[in-house]
């Protein structure tokens, strides 16, 4: 057990309960416990297999390989539309967890079983993502522009890419590549927030002003 997770447990604002129940099952499956991201992380073999984050709404148990997982009772779900890899429990209270308790270690164990074998996600890379032709022209117009997004980390692209290329209309696209030029040529990400963290990430409440 790692000090760092009881202190995180004890001073959250909620799900404590639910955190510590969770916790239990979790080192119940022989993970080796870790504070990762500002959160309790379980390893194998020092590779990660699950995570424990609270949201507002919920607490969540993410598996960093689920999309490898069964899922026979189709529980799972992606914290965002486009997550290639990560897949999450989404708990409301203590009753459910006990009630899925079963559940829950069946598939952490089958998390296990997929280091074991030593199971890779095939992830999409950046290159298979459309760049805008806004964003090329861009690129085009500001050599800089294009050098900094070029030394953003793979993530941080596809988020850019995907979230410009959604826009149907092209002024909209020229608009969010505007809107964002500053933060790209800061080397920052899309999510990424003043705490140092994601606001996709559970102990970020993406309160904080952009950079």
């Amino acid at each position: 057990m790692n000090s760092n997770v009881d202190a995180f447990i004890q001073s959250a604002e909620k799900w404590q309960e639910e955190m510590a129940l969770l916790r239990k099952i979790l080192l119940d499956c022989a993970l080796m416990e870790e504070y990762k991201w500002k959160q309790p992380c379980y390893s194998f073999q020092k590779s990660n297999v699950v995570i424990i984050g609270p949201f507002k709404d919920s607490v969540v148990l993410g598996f960093f390989k689920g999309a490898l997982l069964s899922d026979p009772e189709n529980l799972l779900v992606k914290p965002g539309d486009n997550s290639q890899s990560t897949r999450m429990f989404r708990f409301t209270s203590v009753k459910q967890i006990l009630e899925l308790e079963s559940i829950i270690k069946a598939y952490v164990y089958e998390a296990i079983e997929v280091e074991k074998a030593g199971l890779k996600v095939e992830l999409k890379k950046t290159a298979d993502y459309n760049i805008p032709e806004e964003l090329i022209s861009q690129f085009e117009k500001d050599p800089k522009l294009k050098e900094a997004f070029s030394q953003l980390t793979p993530g941080r692209q596809r988020a850019y890419l995907l979230h410009f290329s959604e826009a149907k209309q092209s002024a909209t696209r020229t608009a969010r590549i505007e809107k964002y030029t500053s933060r790209i040529l800061k080397g920052k990400g899309i999510n990424d927030c003043v705490c140092g963290l994601s606001k996709r990430m559970p102990n970020c409440d993406g309160s904080h002003k952009n950079l």
